[in-house]
C-alpha cells in the first residue's frame, strides 16, 4: 500500500498546529494565575513560591520561611522570613526580611525533603530566630542565620541576636556534618 504523503504532510501540519494552541494556552494560564504576594519581575510573569517552614509562638506571632524561584534562572532562588502578628483574628504581615542574598540558593534542595536544617523562635521580646537551611544534599547545611525581632520588626543589628533556648535542630538536611565527623581522625 503506497503511502500519500501529501495528506501525511496535511495531517502533521494540523497536529503541530493543535499542540502549539495548547502550549500558547498553557503560558497564557501561567501568566494571567494571580499570585498576590509574588514579586512581578519586568517580563509580567509571577515567581513561584513555596513556604517551607512556619512556626506560631502562641497567640501573637507567626514565623514563616518562603522560598521564591528566580524568574531568571529556575534552578535558584531566594528566602524570605515573615512575621506577622494576629490583629482583630486576622494575621497581618508586620515585617519581613531576607535569609542570605538574593537568588542564592538552588531551589530543588530548598523545597525537597529535608530543606529545614535548623528553624528556632523564642517567645521573647526581643525574640532571637535562627535558621540554616539545606545548600545541597552533598554540600550539607549553611551556618545559621540569626534574626532578632523586637516589637513586631526584625532588627537591623543581627549580629546581636542570640540563639533560643530549648533550640530545635532537625538534623535531618545534608551530609556534611555526617562526612566529617566519619572523617575526622580519632582521638
Amino acid at each position: 500500500m503506497p503511502i500519500d504523503v501529501r495528506r501525511l504532510a496535511q495531517h502533521g501540519t494540523a497536529l503541530a498546529s493543535a499542540a502549539t494552541a495548547l502550549v500558547t494556552a498553557a503560558a497564557v494560564l501561567t501568566v494571567v494565575a494571580p499570585d498576590a504576594d509574588a514579586a512581578r519581575p519586568q517580563g509580567g510573569k509571577a515567581a513561584e513560591k513555596r513556604q517551607i517552614a512556619s512556626s506560631v509562638l502562641g497567640e501573637d506571632f507567626k514565623f514563616t520561611l518562603t522560598a521564591l524561584r528566580s524568574t531568571t534562572d529556575p534552578l535558584r532562588a531566594s528566602v524570605r522570613l515573615k512575621v506577622f502578628v494576629l490583629r482583630d483574628g486576622v494575621w497581618s504581615l508586620s515585617d519581613q526580611v531576607p535569609v542570605g542574598n538574593p537568588d542564592s540558593w538552588f531551589w530543588f534542595p530548598l523545597t525537597g525533603r529535608g530543606a529545614i536544617c535548623e528553624f528556632s523562635t523564642a517567645s521573647t521580646n526581643p525574640a532571637p530566630i535562627v535558621v540554616s537551611l539545606l545548600i545541597t544534599p552533598s554540600v550539607g547545611c549553611s551556618p545559621t542565620e540569626n534574626f532578632e525581632l523586637r516589637d513586631g520588626k526584625f532588627s537591623v543589628e543581627q549580629s546581636r541576636a542570640q540563639k533560643p533556648r530549648g533550640a530545635v535542630d532537625t538534623g535531618d538536611g545534608g551530609m556534611a556534618g555526617v562526612m566529617a565527623t566519619r572523617l575526622s581522625p580519632a582521638r
